[in-house]
């Protein structure tokens, strides 16, 4: 016996686990509050029919007491015409209409007393309708909330849990050696840059000596030129002139 209440025990509890986890607050309070409409709806209907009754057994007392009174004329009627019996007859159904008025006007307190006890249930409920209408909304709200505050914790939690951050992490270190390498060869090309420079400076010097040896070597070499190039230049000057007087010489010929 104990092993069945535990079992069952065990298929409550995973019973109402489900149901728990499968309850929905927003669905649940929007189902509430039209459940509570239509228990609003019923009740004005009740509410509805109530007073129409009451309002036909109003009629019917008012009719009743009427036909009484009419009776009690006609009684009046008969005895003034000396008919003693016909007024006892008009009497006694002005008794039997007076009697249904009574019992009428008696059905009528209870109608009333109930459609009375009806509008005070039904204002009641309109007023908690009206109040859960106000809490639904807060309620909702609070739960969007909390639903929405439990999936940024849960991605929190799979942030530091998981190797998102990690990730982060390592390309971190990854940018910052790639940066270190960075200033490596900026450093090492702006050494280079320099060393260029000086050996420039030390090659040009060289090249300025050289240029000046070489500028001493032929200005020497140009002097001792020049002197065979005259005297060439004065010898050529002397045949030319011989060739011009012979051409003048044949043309004179001629």
């Amino acid at each position: 016996m104990g092993l069945i209440e535990r079992i069952g025990r065990v298929i409550r509890a995973n019973l109402n686990s489900l149901i728990g986890q499968a309850e929905d607050p927003e669905k649940i309070l929007e189902q509430a509050v039209d459940d509570m409409q239509h228990d609003l709806i019923q009740m004005r209907q009740a509410v509805a029919q109530a007073i129409a009754s009451q309002k036909r057994t109003e009629r019917q007392a008012s009719q009743a007491e009427s036909t009484a009174s009419e009776w009690y004329n006609r009684a009046q009627l008969a005895l003034s015409k000396g008919d003693d019996n016909l007024a006892r007859e008009a009497l006694t159904r002005r008794q039997t209409h007076q009697q249904t008025a009574q019992a009428l006007q008696g059905q009528l307190g209870q109608q009333r007393e109930i459609v009375t006890k009806l509008k005070k249930d039904m204002r009641t409920l309109e007023s908690k309708i009206s109040e859960a209408k106000t809490k639904k909304d807060l309620y909702i709200a609070r739960a969007r909330s909390a639903q929405a505050s439990e999936k940024i914790n849960e991605m929190l939690g799979n942030l530091n849990t998981g190797g998102t951050l990690s990730a982060f992490d390592r390309m971190e270190d990854r940018v910052h050696e790639l940066e270190a390498r960075s200033e490596a060869i900026a450093e090492l090309s702006s050494g280079d840059e320099l060393e260029k420079k000086f050996n420039a400076i030390e090659s040009g010097s060289d090249i300025d000596t050289e240029l000046a040896s070489m500028k001493a070597n032929l200005g020497g070499t140009t002097e001792s030129a020049q002197l065979p190039s005259a005297q060439a230049g004065s010898g050529g000057n002397a045949e030319i002139e011989a060739e011009l007087e012979k051409l003048r010489s044949d043309l004179d010929k001629s």
